[in-house]
């Protein structure tokens, strides 16, 4: 048996992983400015993080949620206060598709009613909902389907306004679009949204998944805008690379038995990874660090070659060149041993480092790009 080949897959084989760095089967050392799609949020293999997962094998690894784990209570008021939700209710789960999966039962579940309004770049994930409410036709397999979702150019307030209506149970939408290029919604369009939501009755979901947890220099990306969503979704950074996310609900919701559920939604390890994670990013102030870091990157690179644009707010950075990205991307993995992400936009560029990124490496990024933008 081999595994099913559906990713186009770099030759690199990684072997080692510590702070901002990667090393691969031939002792190769590359700098990662990717994170696994931003998952990477406190660094490869944190001293922290890795004793505090350690020390939770070492008592109790897993049990469902069919028994109290009190280890939930303790990641739910820690997220509640580093990201000023104390009143929220947290449903813990494994991914951000799943996470954004529950989002829409519940909000369906809440208003009765079936109409999602989502946005053209989106991406939400792939499970059935979640992946019916992207604006990617060529993943939504038939039986997802599509019939009751509605989308609408992002910051667009006149088309929303247009289109929305008493039927709509819910608006998703995303911090910051990281698929779809680094598109950032503008404060007054989530305002907008807020608004509507409220006039209506409708639900407003911030999907938070790639945009959160310090990402933007803020807690959550939508907060530079003032709102405050219904719900919102996490997972990602998260748990800096094992497998957690998460549902913040507004405490109007009513919680009902069998409403929702999950098997290994927040198990003890989960729980230990994710716990960790919050201490390295409050101890380290590195929601501080990603804007000081973002700002600095986005400057240099203003005026290098090629360069037609820079989107995004802290370190969740696009680059749109005036051509394809991909020639970019692969000098930069193979000669200067690099890791950079793409998007749906064939020109744009992705950043998306560790929120603890040193200005040194910070400047070596900035050097090999520019050299290579010149030689493209």
């Amino acid at each position: 048996m081999k595994p099913f080949d559906v990713y186009p897959i770099f030759d690199i084989e990684p072997v080692k992983a510590e702070g901002s760095y990667i090393w691969d089967a031939q002792g190769r050392q590359y700098l990662d400015l990717y994170g696994g799609h931003a998952v990477i949020s406190i660094g490869h293999s944190h001293p922290h993080y890795v004793r505090a997962l350690e020390e939770q094998l070492r008592q109790i690894a897993f049990y469902s949620n069919s028994v109290k784990i009190p280890i939930q209570n303790k990641l739910a008021d820690l997220l509640g206060r580093l990201s000023g939700y104390e009143d929220y209710a947290l449903f813990l789960v494994n991914s951000g598709a799943e996470a954004n999966e529950n989002a829409l039962k519940l909000a369906s579940f809440h208003t009765g009613r079936k109409k999602v309004i989502s946005f053209h770049k989106s991406f939400h994930g792939r499970t059935s909902l979640a992946v019916a409410a992207t604006d990617d036709p060529k993943i939504i397999a038939p039986v997802n389907s599509t019939e009751n979702i509605l989308f609408l150019p992002l910051n667009d307030e006149a088309a929303l306004e247009r289109h929305f209506s008493r039927d709509v149970c819910a608006v998703i939408v995303e911090g910051i679009q990281g698929v779809g290029g680094v598109q950032v919604p503008t404060e007054r369009f989530l305002q907008k949204i807020r608004t509507l939501c409220d006039q209506s009755g409708a639900v407003m979901i911030l999907d938070e998944v790639q945009s959160g947890y310090g990402r933007s220099g803020q807690f959550f990306a939508h907060q530079f805008a003032g709102v405050r969503p219904d719900l919102i979704t996490v997972a990602k950074g998260m748990g800096n690379g094992y497998p957690i996310g998460g549902v913040l609900i507004s405490p109007r919701f009513e919680a009902r038995h069998s409403m929702l559920g999950t098997t290994f939604g927040g198990h003890y390890l989960a729980c230990a990874a994710g716990i960790a994670v919050l201490e390295v990013i409050e101890n380290e102030n590195l929601i501080e660090r990603a804007a000081e870091m973002g700002s600095y990157l986005m400057s240099e690179m203003t005026d290098f070659a090629h360069v037609r644009e820079i989107r995004g707010k802290g370190l969740m950075i696009g680059v749109e060149l005036d051509q394809p990205c991909a020639e970019v991307r692969r000098r930069l993995l193979v000669k200067h041993r690099m890791f950079t992400g793409a998007s749906s936009d064939k020109n744009t560029l992705r950043i998306l480092p560790a929120l603890n990124l040193g200005r040194a490496d910070a400047n070596a990024f900035l050097q090999a790009f520019k050299y290579v933008l010149a030689a493209v």
